[in-house]
């Protein structure tokens, strides 16, 4: 069981389908993470032939984290903002 698909890289046209199944294998409430540069927007691999693009390109992005890497704050930083936000949801404050 996984609450957050945590992606780290540019999604490869190898990978595309895996992303694809694991994302709808994956059962409510889920989340999504493009983790660094790379899986935000590619990174240096943009344009690359072997890439089909972003995360985002393939499936919901609930959140992206820049840097190459991201600072460890950061990544928490977000990880607990997503987390606020889902309470609220749940809560409905």
């Amino acid at each position: 069981h996984a609450d957050v698909l945590l992606v780290t890289g540019p999604v490869t046209w190898n990978m595309k389908q895996a992303l694809e199944r694991t994302h709808a294998a994956t059962p409510e409430p889920k989340w999504v993470v493009a983790l660094g540069d790379c899986g935000v927007n590619c990174g240096v691999f943009a344009g690359s032939y072997a890439c089909v693009g972003p995360v985002s390109a393939v499936i919901p992005v609930d959140l992206e984290i820049p840097g190459c890497p991201p600072a460890p704050v950061d990544i928490l930083k977000g990880l607990i903002g997503l987390m606020d936000v889902a309470d609220r949801r749940r809560t409905g404050a």
